[in-house]
This record gives C-alpha cells, structure tokens and sequence, in this order.
C-alpha cells in the first residue's frame, strides 16, 4: 500500500518465524510491523551494521582460540626442550680420557660447550677403534661421534662432517732403545751373499777335523783310540788355529811340520779376519739402514698403525707394511721390543703421548706429512649437524679452542 507516496510492506508477526531463524528475528527488531519507508532504511542500515559488527566479534575471537599459547617463562619449559643425543667416543688422549666414572679432553670440552649451548644431554658409548666408531654413526647407532677425527673423502660418503677444529696430520714415531739383533744379523749375511762364504768356512772347518783325527789315529799314539774323543780334540784344535793362531798340536815331521803349522796360522789369521770383517759390515749397513728419521725411510720396514685411523689409508697408499693396533698403548709396546720399526699416527696425539711419558724411550722423528683437520661426525642427513657447525665457528671466534689448545698443549711456540 502506499503512505504519502512511500510503499509501505507488511511485515510477518514473530509468531510466523521459524524457530531457526534468529537472524530474521534480529532484523525484525529493527523493522517492526507498521514501519515507514524511511525508518525502513534506516532500520535496515542499523541491522546490518550490527550484524557486521556481530561476525566480526565471532572472527577475531576464534583465531585468537587457534593460536597456541604462548610460552609460559621458568625452568619447566627448559626442562621439556631438553633432548637426549647418543655420542659415540674413541679414546684418544688428549682429545678423549676416561677419568673414573667421567670423560675429559678436548673434544669432550668442546663437545659439552655446544651441547649445553643447544640443550643436549649426552649420553656416552665407548667404541674400541676408529672403524667401529664411523661404522655405528654411519648406521644411525649413535647422534654424534666426538674424538679427532679426521675429514677423508671415503668418510664424507659415509657420513655428515660438521666444521673442523682442529688442523693436525700424520708423524713418525720411533724408539731410542733400538738394537741389533743376531736374527738381523743372519738376515744381513743373507742379503749381502755373506753367508755362503760362512756356510763354505764350516765345511772347510768340518774336513779338517775329520782329517785331523784320521791323521792322527795313524801316527800319533797318544792320539784317543775313541772317534769321539778323537774328533773332539781334533776339532779344538782347527778352532784354536782359527781364531787364535795358535798350534797346540805336536810336532810329528820335523821340518816339515813347521812349514805347515806356519801355513795353519796363515789360515787362522784369514779365517779371524774375515768373520770379523764381514760382520762388522753387515752391523754397520743394519745400523744405516734401520735408523729412521722420517716418512722417507719407511719403505721396507714393518710400520705400527692405529686400526681404521688415517695412517693406516696412507701406508696402504705407499705400499708399505702394517701392523694393525686398537690403542697407541699397545703400538708403542709393539715398538719397543721389535715387532715394528717406527708408527706413524696423529701428530698431536703422538706429541701427547711423548710429552706425557718421557721415560718410555721413544721420540718423533721427520716432519707433519699429509696434513689434515678434525671435526665431529654426523649420520647423513642430520638435524644437528648445521647448528653444531654454527657453534663451532663461534668457539673459534670467541677464542674457545684456542683456549682449550694451550690447556692441553700448553702455550703455542
């Protein structure tokens, strides 16, 4: 119908709408029955406005419900950030040590400044060599493998390397209680071509005695009528000739006795001097060419090496000869009675050890060759392995590992 020019509609009473429809009620408050046009549009603004209002309300409160909390401050929150990292170790004086029922070193140092700095705790396990350490962070056993390990290609592959720090590499040690013995004496006469000469003075030494006896069983009466009592004295006699020069036979033929008594010293001044003489040129090449003063006179000897470390790759690599030991204890033990001529191994590590037991008798001979840099060993693909790197860039900037270098090397010269 129409009001002063306007439309006016008829409105539905409250009665006639649905229960579920709030929203029509909300509008009906606004737009009651009877409404003029222009209260009709005002009323309609008002509703809507407050219908936006409304939603808006609703929006805002329930992101604020989807957000989580935020963190609460105190030390439970500390506690439940904590994780626990498996750290495999190799004991490696001064870099691991076991101290009662603790490590130390400095590695261990350094290990556990980057994991209170990342919230870790550590729990340790101890692997008797190099290869069964890289063998169980390879296979995930462990979080993180600490000693000094060496970077190496063949390693990278296996698994992650954080930021080295430590610059070291490989040194020869070798024994100052080294001497000759008769089995290195036997084996120079060999490889000089000695020993056929000695083999053939033997015979010689044989036959005369033989003859000796046969002689004397047929002219001399007081000669021993028993073959063993005969040889025996005839064999004393070719030896005191031999070595001494002298003749304590008796003179059966005059003359002609003396001449070859003469010619029997003749013999025994010859034989005298050229055992001495070859003997002492043997002892004199085995003590030229045992000593070693480094890498360069390695070739040919039977060399000491951690099993599984990086020396062990770099003999193998120059084709010489190794000997295989889990610890530097039972390598330098291996030095010390023979069965090696030197050992090669981590110069620091070796350093240590020298510095450590100065009365052992062993010292470092020649230069570093093939140096190298230790870093922490990760499985592939490790989480930790960035902020481990990242932290130990920081100790190096802070002045951390020169620190803990002095602390267990003493000051730099």
């Amino acid at each position: 119908m129409r009001r002063g020019g306007l439309i006016t509609a008829p409105f539905q009473s409250p009665a006639s709408i649905p229960p579920f429809t709030p929203l029509y009620s909300l509008f009906y408050s606004y737009c009651p029955t009877g409404s003029t046009g222009y209260s009709i549009v005002i009323r309609t603004f008002l509703f809507w406005l407050s219908l936006s209002a409304l939603l808006g309300a609703v929006g805002l409160s329930g992101h604020a419900y989807g957000q989580p909390a935020p963190p609460t401050q105190g030390g439970d929150q500390g506690a439940n950030d904590v994780k626990t990292v498996d750290v495999g170790l190799y004991l490696s004086p001064p870099f691991v040590m076991e101290e009662g029922e603790s490590y130390t070193g400095m590695a261990i140092d350094l290990w556990q400044d980057i994991a209170r700095d990342q919230n870790l705790k550590s729990v340790y396990r101890i692997y008797p060599d190099l290869r069964s350490l890289v063998d169980a962070t390879e296979q995930g056993k462990i979080d993180v493998a600490v000693t000094n390990l060496t970077i190496t290609e063949g390693r990278a592959m296996r698994v992650d390397f954080t930021q080295p720090w430590f610059d070291a590499g490989l040194r020869v040690m070798v024994s100052t209680e080294r001497t000759t013995s008769i089995g290195d004496i036997f084996r120079g006469l060999h490889r000089s071509g000695l020993l056929t000469g000695y083999l053939w003075l033997i015979g010689i030494i044989l036959t005369a005695t033989l003859l000796f006896t046969l002689f004397d069983r047929r002219f001399d009466t007081e000669f021993p009528r028993r073959w063993r009592d005969g040889l025996a004295e005839s064999f004393y006699s070719v030896m005191s000739i031999a070595t001494t020069g002298k003749i304590q036979r008796k003179n059966l033929f005059g003359w002609v006795g003396r001449i070859w008594g003469g010619v029997w010293l003749v013999c025994g001044v010859a034989v005298v001097s050229y055992i001495t003489a070859s003997i002492t040129s043997v002892m004199t090449s085995l003590a030229l060419t045992s000593q070693v003063n480094g890498l360069q006179d390695l070739p040919g000897k039977t060399v000491g090496v951690l099993d599984g470390s990086t020396a062990e790759e770099s003999m193998a690599r120059r084709a010489i000869k190794t000997r295989e030991y889990k610890s530097i204890e039972q390598a330098v033990t291996a030095l010390r009675s023979g069965d090696v001529q030197a050992l090669v191994g981590d110069a620091p590590v070796l350093a240590y050890y020298t510095f450590k037991h100065p009365g052992m008798g062993v010292h470092l001979v020649g230069k570093i060759f093939e140096p190298d840099k230790y870093a922490f060993a990760l499985p592939r693909g490790s989480k930790l392995a960035r902020p481990i790197s990242v932290k130990v860039i920081a100790a190096h900037e802070e002045g951390l590992i020169p620190n803990l270098k002095q602390k267990y090397f003493g000051p730099v010269r």
